[in-house]
């Protein structure tokens, strides 16, 4: 009796291969992890073999497993060389993520690079707070996001730094009977706004929040109402009708970071950290050298079978995962 495979199932056996684990694996194929299992279950039923065997804490791939992996690759490359020829390639979406800070001044820059890279695909973006599109990524519902690093642990790597500035409506001057110094910021929680207290206050300046906006609009609009002074970032240009107010101390620089999903295409990786590192280049910002994605948090140590034969054993965190295939 003959046995059809699923080519969704053997996508998921090699996703968690690569992945290194079933639930990276799920966030790569954008599916929930228990219906990942459930493909492993029913390959597993239709080829009456056992793919994963319990390693420790994690999972490994059987003797069965390991051959049926080498197998689902050299069918899905069949499949797919056999799909480009006749021109069934899916379609292409990328999902790009940026704060609003950055969403005016770099995204346009990042969306024309990626459509050039990738000219077949269709641009999706989305526009937040940097706290909540970096969940977005870690949960690959957004290939990559452009964030503001403003605590300097948010993860990814570092694209280049804006200089953060005072701003003011034009020809606004504090009430001369006020004791404290008016501020428009951002809802709580917000790094920035934290940043532009701490200042202040070192200063020796008692403050006060005289507007508050959840989004970068309503921050500019109190700005530009007279409300009091902001703490925004900026790459060298001008924030329409608004000016920088010059007596309010330095608070320096922010990073913009760039933070991508587990599994995202590394040529879609590529052309988002060029696009981004072209951008401040073309403000002649210095740029520096990515060290590496850290947006895990997570720490990779693989070592070889004794043999250097074997399949790689991989811990991260301490924690033995899937092999890479």
């Amino acid at each position: 009796m003959s046995v059809s495979l699923d080519l969704e199932h053997l996508r998921t056996l090699v996703a968690i291969a690569d992945c290194g684990g079933f639930g990276r694996a799920s966030v790569a194929r954008h599916i929930s992890q228990p219906a990942l299992s459930q493909h492993v279950r029913l390959l597993e039923r239709s080829l009456n073999r056992k793919l994963f065997a319990r390693d420790g804490r994690g999972m490994k791939l059987t003797a069965d497993g390991e051959q049926v992996l080498a197998e689902a690759r050299k069918i899905l490359a069949v499949h797919d060389e056999a799909a480009e020829r006749l021109q069934l390639s899916a379609e292409r979406i990328v999902v790009i993520g940026s704060s609003e800070h950055s969403a005016e001044q770099m995204l346009p820059t990042m969306i024309s690079m990626v459509n050039e890279a990738f000219p077949g695909a269709v641009t999706r973006f989305e526009i937040g707070r940097s706290t909540l599109l970096a969940e977005s990524v870690a949960k690959g519902s957004v290939d990559f996001a452009i964030i503001l690093a403003s605590r300097g642990n948010e993860g990814g790597y570092e694209l280049g730094r804006m200089q953060l500035r005072w701003y003011q409506a034009p020809g606004w001057t504090p009430s001369s009977a006020a004791e404290v110094l008016p501020l428009v910021a951002f809802e709580e929680p917000c790094a920035l706004r934290e940043r532009a207290m701490a200042a202040l206050a070192t200063a020796g300046l008692r403050v006060a929040v005289a507007g508050q906006s959840s989004t970068l609009d309503g921050v500019l609009a109190g700005v530009r109402a007279g409300l009091g002074v902001a703490l925004l970032p900026t790459s060298g240009g001008q924030l329409a009708g608004l000016v920088v107010h010059e007596g309010l101390p330095a608070v320096g620089t922010v990073g913009v970071n760039l933070l991508t999903r587990r599994g995202l295409d590394p040529a879609i990786k590529e052309a988002a950290t060029l696009a981004g590192r072209e951008f401040f280049r073309r403000r002649g910002i210095p740029v520096q050298a990515p060290a590496g994605d850290t947006a895990s948090g997570s720490t990779e140590f693989t070592a070889l079978s004794p043999d250097r034969t074997g399949p790689a054993v991989v811990e991260r965190d301490g924690e033995p995962v899937l092999p890479r295939g």
